[in-house]
């Protein structure tokens, strides 16, 4: 893996015109989907784009558009390095992104996840940048997650505070964390936009058919299959599908569920959700891949299921329901967050109460007697088209190049400002 230094960045770089429009893309090193969504999306748009990296999220498209400097400066992130080597690439990586912000061209600086120290990210990084003259756009995926994990402290929410004050713009996906930005960390409404979540693109889509995935996974035709699909975390409400299920197999013996996702930092929850699911995975009712699944592997799970499920006890907006909708699968979803108004009732999926597995079951059933499931092959067409249209990346881009826009265009007149200052003799 080789790291780009800032001088090969000055010499790979194309000469920028007055008009256009160069940004510094801060990544966190993860969440691919948004990342080459963004990024592709202002490519299109124009934009001459340095993003900082890592392995993860790197993709061929990015070397080889002249307008995209990819710096991959955070490398490999496996998470089954030794402490020391956790340690050692951290702190070289952060020594990295130090040097390539003093060195940087692009004046905007738009960080769309923080790194691994946050505390430290929204503070003292914070003000780094501002001391260097960056205007700095941050694109908020949920505006407290020290709540929505119940680990909220004083210090946690003092030092996203300081990181919203200190933005010049921030993007939030929903009206909704927009109020709770103002409400709750005092951010003025000017400063902050709400935009779609963009829908996944990166993810491949092939000509594989629903039967072929089905067989692949080795569901027979006429079980009703259930997804749940994504990072495991324990305010992902996973417990609630398994209990849910076991009452739908109580009733019905062609039912099967398939919890597919990584463990994150949560062994002792993830334990219990193993052992409840212990009965019906030995019956072979229950399938469980806890792992991290490759984007090429991804549309197996959604093009064999019949409907994926978010339990969710807390969430802003889930990555994971655009996912779904880009293959056109259906959702069920509890009524938290946002999640409801991403959900037409009876054409998209359905919503429950959440952290109430009676509900969800009574809702499960509900979708595979409606004329949702019984027409699914000819109404993932229309889902994907849905999704497309109200969560567009162009519109993403549209947004955001707005923004930049008129955060160069206030930044102007300082520079001018300066310059004519340099310029005056004093007098005599």
């Amino acid at each position: 893996m080789k790291h780009s230094s800032s001088d090969e960045l000055a010499n790979s770089r194309l000469p920028q015109k007055a008009s256009e429009i160069s940004v510094t893309l801060l990544t966190g090193g993860g969440d691919r989907p948004y990342v080459y969504g963004l990024a592709t999306e202002l490519l299109s748009k124009h934009a001459i784009v340095d993003l900082i990296g890592s392995d993860h999220v790197d993709y061929p498209e990015f070397h080889a558009n002249p307008r995209m400097n990819f710096l991959n400066l955070r490398g490999d992130q496996s998470p089954n390095a030794s402490l020391v080597s956790k340690i050692t690439r951290v702190v070289k990586y952060y020594a990295r992104l130090i040097r390539y912000s003093v060195t940087a061209k692009p004046k905007i600086f738009h960080i769309l996840w923080n790194n691994k120290f946050e505390l430290f990210d929204r503070t003292l990084l914070m003000i780094f940048y501002k001391l260097l003259g960056k205007e700095i756009v941050l694109t908020v995926h949920n505006v407290n997650a020290g709540r929505r994990d119940s680990k909220d402290t004083l210090v946690n929410r003092l030092t996203l505070r300081i990181q919203y004050r200190l933005a010049d713009h921030i993007f939030v996906h929903t009206k909704k964390m927009k109020s709770e930005l103002m409400e709750e960390f005092g951010v003025q409404q000017a400063r902050v936009t709400a935009i779609p979540f963009g829908i996944n693109n990166s993810v491949p889509n092939t000509s594989l058919t629903s039967s072929e995935a089905r067989q692949k996974l080795g569901i027979r035709p006429d079980e009703k299959t259930i997804l749940f699909f994504g990072n495991i975390n324990p305010y992902k409400g996973l417990e609630y599908i398994v209990a849910a299920f076991q009452q739908l197999v109580s009733r019905h013996a062609d039912y099967r569920l398939f919890i597919v996702g990584r463990p994150n930092n949560c062994e002792s929850y993830w334990a219990s959700v193993r052992e409840a699911s212990r009965v019906e995975a030995e019956k072979g009712r229950i399938t469980i891949r806890a792992d991290y699944v490759p984007d090429e592997e991804t549309e197996l799970y959604f093009k064999a299921a019949d409907v994926f499920v978010l339990p969710y006890r807390h969430i802003y907006q889930s990555g994971v329901l655009f996912l779904g909708y880009s293959f056109g699968l259906p959702v069920i979803a509890a009524d938290v967050g946002a999640l409801k108004d991403e959900i037409v009732e009876g054409k998209t999926g359905f919503v429950f109460k959440p952290e109430d597995p009676v509900d969800l079951a009574a809702a499960i059933e509900r979708y595979f007697s409606s004329d949702l499931f019984a027409n699914l092959s000819g109404r993932r067409h229309g889902i994907r088209n849905f999704a497309l249209e109200q969560h567009s990346w162009d519109e993403v881009g549209r947004l955001t190049m707005k923004v930049y826009s008129n955060l160069r265009k206030l930044a102007a007149p300082t520079v001018l400002q300066n310059r004519e200052a340099a310029n005056t003799s004093p007098v005599d």
